[in-house]
């Protein structure tokens, strides 16, 4: 396994963004693909206010973050960046959209019409909109949230009901393993979706966006497709909490 160096400097963060970018211009390059077409979302869950401040510095103007108090927390800690914004990728439940509705940009993790229709209720009183995507169980592991593919067309038939919900496309969570034959199928199930997605897609609703990939396997799903790799070890540096304990909830589903 790869292991992460900590940043805490505004120049730390610099290196490691411009290796991060550095690594998804050569999979673009392999794949013949513009890096422009890659959005690189650094992912700053566990991560304290200090050392975001300092990633704010060195550019990091979009952050992801997991768990929705967490994220809350520090948008009101860090509310004198206006132009530090938000994005929660993981899993909500329905009395948390309140909180979602009130400060992010975006929200990756859309799986299940109960929490749409609560996020659209609570930014409709705020006159607020949304950018979402409609998250994918690619892995086909009980442990993931995320719809099966086979449900995920009809589901976003019904999204347009809910008009402060701009629908972008699609995120997934691939297998967590160093085998790239294993995670690959992964990315490859979601790009494929995508496209048989797009064919009928309501009015209203895009299938642009592919967020696929961590820093563990971005690269792979660069070359598959991704136009949003979220990123957070490889610019931040290694978490006490494994990845796979962000996931494992499923008794909260």
């Amino acid at each position: 396994m790869t292991r992460y160096t900590t940043a805490n400097t505004v120049e730390e963060f610099r290196q490691h963004l411009a290796d991060v970018h550095a690594r998804i211009a050569a999979a673009c390059q392999r794949s013949g693909r513009d890096p422009a077409t890659v959005r690189l979302l650094p992912v700053s869950k566990t991560v304290p206010e200090a050392r975001l401040r300092n990633a704010h510095l060195a550019g990091c103007h979009t952050l992801g973050e997991n768990k929705v108090q967490e994220a809350h927390r520090k948008w009101l800690a860090m509310s004198n960046l206006p132009d530090l914004k938000w994005a929660i990728i993981g899993h909500l439940q329905t009395n948390k959209a309140k909180l979602v509705a009130e400060f992010a940009s975006e929200f990756q993790a859309l799986d299940s019409l109960r929490v749409a229709a609560a996020l659209d209720k609570h930014l409709q009183a705020l006159g607020r909109s949304l950018d979402v995507l409609v998250q994918v169980n690619t892995s086909g592991e009980a442990s993931k949230f995320g719809l099966l593919p086979d449900d995920v067309a009809a589901f976003v038939q019904q999204l347009p009901a809910f008009k402060s919900l701009r629908v972008r496309g699609l995120m997934t969570l691939a297998l967590f393993s160093d085998d790239a034959a294993k995670v690959r199928p992964c990315f490859v199930r979601l790009r494929e979706l995508r496209e048989r997605l797009r064919e009928d897609a309501p009015d209203g609703v895009a299938m642009d966006e592919l967020s696929m990939g961590m820093s563990g396997d971005f690269e792979l799903a660069i070359e598959q497709g991704a136009t949003s790799v979220r990123v957070g070890q490889a610019i931040f540096g290694a978490r006490a909490v494994p990845d796979s304990a962000y996931w494992l909830d499923a008794a909260v589903r």
